[in-house]
């Protein structure tokens, strides 16, 4: 009968160890295209994303770059390195030159492909990552408080 038990126990152990490793290989397949890592245009320029590498890219838009059409371009800057976007869409409302924002894409040939464009929410607004990135850079201007 003892036996019985030990041999029952190791069933289960080796079961439940089965099943936590196809959970860990599940979720490791499901955050493959989720995972994306923020980049300033510093950043990118010093370590090229491999190709078809999905990501964040954060900074200031540069003033007198934005050219309005079906496809915007314009382009996003660190004040120290500056990377072309492109995005096919509607922009939000509050996005402008001189103004913080992220795009979410790819990089090809040179050009940052936005499939997402974040904007600020108002005046005093930046987020977090681009304010890390011009900290590092220490181009980063509080604003008025």
């Amino acid at each position: 009968m003892a036996g019985l038990k030990k041999k029952r126990r190791i069933q289960m152990i080796v079961a439940g160890l089965t099943l936590m490793f196809l959970a860990a290989g599940l979720m490791g397949y499901a955050f493959q295209d989720g995972i994306e890592f923020f980049r300033s245009p510093t950043q990118v320029a010093q370590d090229h994303p491999r190709p078809n590498e999905r990501f964040r890219l954060g900074g200031l838009i540069k003033e007198g770059s934005w050219v309005k059409g079906d496809t915007h371009h314009f382009v996003i800057t660190d004040n120290n390195a500056e990377v072309p976007v492109s995005y096919t869409g509607i922009l939000p409302d509050l996005f402008n030159e001189g103004q913080g924002t992220i795009a979410t894409g790819r990089l090809v040939n040179g050009e940052f492909v936005a499939t997402e464009v974040l904007a600020k929410h108002d005046e005093k607004y930046m987020p977090a990552e681009v304010v890390d990135a011009l900290k590092e850079q220490g181009m980063y201007v509080a604003p008025d408080s």
